[in-house]
């Protein structure tokens, strides 16, 4: 695998977290299986070009910053397409002298 696939694999992992998707979510989003996607990102099949234009209109994000890596591309996630916190809450600390 050349450093760019694993890159491209990594990126698409932090895409699917950030975004709250599954395997099978994003395969209906670019037109294949569950089992096709998880081959991708398993390195036993390769993404494609048209797969990275597709990966490009799901996501909202340009091409090359696919390429540019996992946190660029994360960056780059319309604030639409981000998943909302599940359950989460953020404690606040005071300040021992408050």
């Amino acid at each position: 695998m050349t450093p760019t696939e694993r890159t491209l694999l990594l990126t698409v992992a932090a895409l699917m977290y950030a975004t709250g998707e599954t395997q099978a979510d994003l395969g209906r989003g670019l037109g294949l299986s569950q089992g096709q996607i998880s081959r991708k990102q398993g390195g036993k099949s390769l993404w494609t070009l048209a797969d990275l234009d597709g990966l490009s209109a799901h996501y909202g994000i340009p091409v090359p910053d696919l390429l540019c890596g996992a946190d660029h591309a994360v960056a780059r996630l319309p604030a639409r397409r981000r998943a909302a916190v599940l359950g989460g809450t953020q404690t606040l600390i005071p300040h021992p002298g408050a």
